[in-house]
């Protein structure tokens, strides 16, 4: 273990953090909704709120099992107490984003020192990937500080100084958090857990901690609170099942059917990007997880070791990668980051991470203005143009805290990594703030409110061979998918009457219906418009249009009425 080499006074850390978590959750409702995830995961406990079904995950009024409820169920009870708004929609990510800070902070002090806690509690903070994933709307938040929180109790529990009683407690809390981690996204709540003690207790010959951690116990603890949703659910869908387990969990690892295939480094860039600017520490830290007791007493850092290989080797042979898959990896990684800063002999070696920090920054800001060239389009390049600033704060934020930290580094430890680490958290919310320009193309927001008070409630509205996953968040209603299935193609397979499956029968039952709205690409409407389907163009972006047919606006229909 490490000796702590810093004061620490409490007053100063708390006001801190005071106005650390104000700026955490200061800037939710600032951006738009992003789709694809955030539309989603905002539209679905909306629809729970309307339709006061609970039990049943619809998207755009259709079954949707690809994951479990337990965001769904939080964010709509934010909805309820508090309305609909970006902040709301968020507010699960972020919360359960900052409450994985606070426990690491707490589970480091205890398993090692406070300071120790405090500097993984700051790496975890700043870390690049776990700051832009816990300002935006989607699953992999909540599971990851869930799985951290469960792997921190689990070596809680088996500390040297745990009493029986502290143990049995923070035994059972780890099962309690594996099964909201499994509640939120499925059977990776567990199965990782268990390969990881499986896998600790193979390499330190200490088979008796399976045993330890009270697996009967913990499976009645973790079904009780996990089973009544699968069982119901699945009595009320009996097609859940089979979607759920089979094709969401063993087609999704071992196949290409979600068409997310990447090789097999792909996750190395993305490792090496989200934990800057501690890039400095990354290797010295993995080594200290590795200790230096070989005795079968119970070693944390070398548990948190073989959780942070198992997870990024596990997403990396899977078949459906994302970015944010590796995320609940960081917190365990920042402990080890930790215990090397904090090591006695470390002091001139972080002055790395100042120069990568620097570095980076000097190097972002000579690379800002070839952003605007990713663009194909004047409207694309436009946009990008308007995300630049927010790139050179980002930047330059990188560079200054890292000459501060730099220069702090041989006298000042601790105000050299809260330097650091505070231009890191500002640099991040700049890049994620920013990303807003790009609002007007990946989000519904604007077309969809310039429409929303014009569509009166029970009109059919149309999404013609499109689907937006954020414009029924922001039009308030569900709409019917025309020519168009992507991921809702399981919900309409179990309800077709729901499903208009090609352009042709759209235009009958378009001509047939006296009022009506829809949604489409600009291509499709150019189509649409030349073969004279009824339309009236009410409102457009780059990439949608909008438009109605009523009988004041079109041809008489053949046979109505005057």
């Amino acid at each position: 273990m490490t000796v702590p080499n810093f004061p620490l006074r409490r007053g100063p850390l708390l006001l801190v953090f005071l106005i650390f978590a104000v700026f955490w959750f200061g800037s939710l409702d600032y951006r738009r909704l992003i789709d694809p995830d955030e539309g989603r995961y905002a539209e679905i406990p909306r629809e729970m709120v309307v339709s006061g079904d609970w039990l049943t995950p619809r998207l755009n009024d259709l079954k949707y099992f690809e994951k479990p409820p337990l965001q769904y169920w939080a964010t709509a009870i934010a909805y309820t107490l508090f309305g609909e708004h970006h902040w709301t929609a968020r507010l699960w990510s972020a919360l359960t984003g900052f409450m994985g800070i606070l426990f690491t902070i707490f589970a480091v002090a205890r398993l090692f020192n406070p300071a120790t806690g405090w500097i993984a509690g700051a790496v975890i903070a700043s870390s690049l990937l776990w700051n832009l994933i816990g300002h935006v709307n989607t699953l992999d938040m909540g599971v990851s500080a869930f799985l951290a929180a469960a792997i921190f109790a689990l070596c809680l529990a088996q500390r040297d100084d745990a009493t029986p009683l502290e143990s049995r407690r923070w035994q059972d809390g780890a099962w309690v958090l594996l099964a909201l981690a499994t509640l939120s996204k499925g059977l990776i709540g567990i199965v990782l857990p268990a390969a990881t003690v499986v896998l600790y207790a193979l390499w330190q010959h200490d088979l008796n901690l399976v045993s330890r951690i009270r697996p009967w116990r913990g499976l009645v603890i973790l079904l009780l609170i996990t089973a009544p949703w699968f069982i119901v659910v699945s009595f009320v869908n009996p097609e859940f099942a089979n979607f759920f387990f089979i094709h969401e969990h063993l087609q999704r690892f071992l196949t290409k059917v979600h068409h997310r295939y990447e090789p097999m480094w792909y996750f190395i860039p993305i490792l090496l990007i989200g934990m800057l600017p501690w890039l400095g520490s990354l290797l010295p830290g993995i080594k200290a997880g590795f200790g230096e007791d070989a005795s079968k007493r119970f070693q944390p850092q070398r548990f948190l070791l073989v959780w942070v290989v198992l997870v990024f080797v596990f997403f990396s042979i899977s078949d459906s990668k994302l970015p944010s898959y590796i995320l609940p990896l960081f917190p365990a990684l920042a402990t080890l980051v930790a215990l090397h800063l904090n090591s006695p002999v470390t002091a001139p070696r972080r002055i790395g991470d100042a120069l990568f920090a620097g570095g980076i920054g000097l190097v972002g800001l000579c690379f800002v203005p070839l952003v605007s060239h990713r663009a194909d389009t004047l409207e694309m390049e436009a946009i990008y143009r308007l995300y630049q600033p927010w790139l050179y704060a980002a930047a330059a934020l990188f560079a200054v805290g890292g000459v501060a930290a730099f220069f702090l580094a041989r006298k000042h430890s601790l105000a050299a990594i809260g330097a650091l680490a505070a231009a890191s958290f500002c640099s991040g919310q700049a890049i994620i703030l920013g990303h807003d320009a790009f609002g007007v193309v990946n989000s519904a927001h604007d077309v969809a409110l310039a429409v929303r008070a014009q569509v009166p409630p029970g009109v059919p509205f149309y999404s013609v061979n499109t689907y937006d996953q954020s414009f029924q968040f922001y039009l308030q209603r569900t709409t019917t998918m025309v020519d168009y299935k992507d991921e809702l193609g399981f919900g309409i397979r179990q309800e077709p009457q729901k499903f208009i499956p090609d352009i042709a029968s759209f235009a009958i039952v378009w001509r047939q219906t006296p009022v009506a709205w829809a949604l489409m690409p600009p291509d499709t409407w150019a189509h649409l418009k030349a073969q004279g389907l009824p339309m009236v163009e009410v409102a457009r972006d780059l990439r949608r249009v909008i438009v109605r047919k009523d009988v004041s606006s079109s041809p008489r229909l053949e046979g109505a009425k005057p």
